[in-house]
C-alpha cells in the first residue's frame, strides 16, 4: 500500500468522523473555545477577596471599585459563555467577552507582558470565529464544503482574522526549551498548524492536531494531580484551559468549513458550475 493510499484512507476516516459528529461537534467546539472564560469566571467567584485586594493594592482605587471590577469580570465571562453556548445573543456575548479581555489587559498590566498579551489576542481570535459563525450567511454541512459567496464579506473578513489569531493562539503553547520532547512537540504541532493555516489536507491535519493536543494536554497539564496550594497548580491549570481553547478553535473551523484548501475550493466551484449548467439546459428543454 502506497503513501497516497494511506493518505486517502486517512482522509476518508476524517470525513466519516465529521459526518457522524456533524450535529454535536460545533457545540463541543464552542464549549472548548470558551472554557478559558468559564474557568476564569468561576475563579473570580472562589478568589473574590484575593482578586479584589490585588486590584485595590495595584491601582489604589478602593475596595468598592475593586469589587465592581471582580463583579464585572464574573458576570461578563459567565454570562457571555452561557449566551454563546445557548446560542442566544451571540454577538452581544462576544462583544462582552471582548470587553472583559480589554479590561483585564489594562487592569493586570498585560500590555507589558508579551506572552500574556499574545494569549489575550489569541482569545480574541476565537471570539472572531464565533462572530463569523453567527453571521446570517449560508454555512457548510461538512468541513471542506463552503459557500461560494463574496470573499470580502464581513463574515469572510472575520474568518480571516480568526484564522490569523488562531495560529497566534497555537504559538503561545510552544515551549522554548532544549529538551528532546519539547523540540519534537513543537515541530509536530507547528507542522500540522501550518498545514491547517495554508489549507492543505485541512480536515486531516486539524483533526490530527486536535488528537495530538489532547494527548499533550491531559498528560503534561494535569493540574488536578498537583495540590492546589502549590503555584504549579495554577500554571498548569492556565495552560490546560488555554490548550483546550486552541482545540475548540480547531474543531470549530473544521466543523464549519472555515479553512478551505485550494483543491477542495476548485472541486466545489466545478461542481457548482456543472449544477448551474444542468439547471439551465433542463429549463431550456422544458420551455
Amino acid at each position: 500500500m502506497g503513501h497516497g493510499d494511506l493518505m486517502s484512507q486517512a482522509e476518508d476516516v476524517a470525513d466519516q468522523f465529521l459526518r457522524v459528529t456533524k450535529h454535536y461537534l460545533p457545540h463541543v467546539a464552542r464549549l472548548c473555545l470558551v472554557s478559558t472564560f468559564l474557568e476564569d469566571g468561576v475563579r473570580m467567584w472562589f478568589q473574590w477577596a484575593e482578586q479584589s485586594e490585588y486590584i485595590d493594592s495595584t491601582w489604589s482605587c478602593g475596595r468598592f471599585l475593586a469589587n465592581i471590577f471582580v463583579l464585572l469580570n464574573l458576570l461578563g465571562q459567565l454570562g457571555g459563555c452561557v449566551l454563546i453556548l445557548s446560542r442566544n445573543f451571540v454577538q452581544n456575548a462576544c462583544f462582552a467577552l471582548f470587553g472583559v479581555i480589554a479590561l483585564q489587559t489594562v487592569a493586570y498590566s498585560i500590555l507589558w507582558d508579551l506572552k500574556f498579551l499574545m494569549r489575550n489576542l489569541s482569545l480574541g481570535g476565537g471570539l472572531l470565529l464565533l462572530l463569523a459563525e453567527c453571521r446570517g450567511e449560508a454555512r457548510s454541512v461538512f468541513a471542506g464544503v463552503p459557500s461560494l459567496g463574496n470573499q470580502s464579506s464581513p463574515k469572510h473578513l472575520l474568518q480571516l482574522g480568526g484564522r490569523v489569531l488562531l495560529v497566534l493562539m497555537f504559538m503561545t503553547l510552544l515551549h522554548f526549551d532544549l529538551s528532546l520532547f519539547s523540540i519534537l512537540q513543537n515541530l509536530v504541532g507547528t507542522a500540522l498548524m501550518v498545514l491547517v493555516a495554508v489549507g492543505f489536507k485541512t480536515k486531516l491535519a486539524a483533526l490530527t492536531l486536535v488528537a495530538w493536543l489532547l494527548c499533550i494536554n491531559f498528560t503534561f497539564n494535569a493540574f488536578w494531580s498537583v495540590p492546589s496550594y502549590k503555584p504549579m497548580h495554577d500554571f498548569l491549570k492556565y495552560d490546560f484551559f488555554q490548550t483546550t481553547s486552541v482545540i475548540g478553535g480547531l474543531l470549530l473551523v473544521v466543523a464549519l468549513g472555515y479553512f478551505i484548501s485550494t483543491p477542495e475550493r476548485r472541486k466545489k466551484s466545478q461542481l457548482c458550475h456543472v449544477s448551474l449548467l444542468k439547471r439551465y439546459y433542463s429549463r431550456v428543454v422544458t420551455e
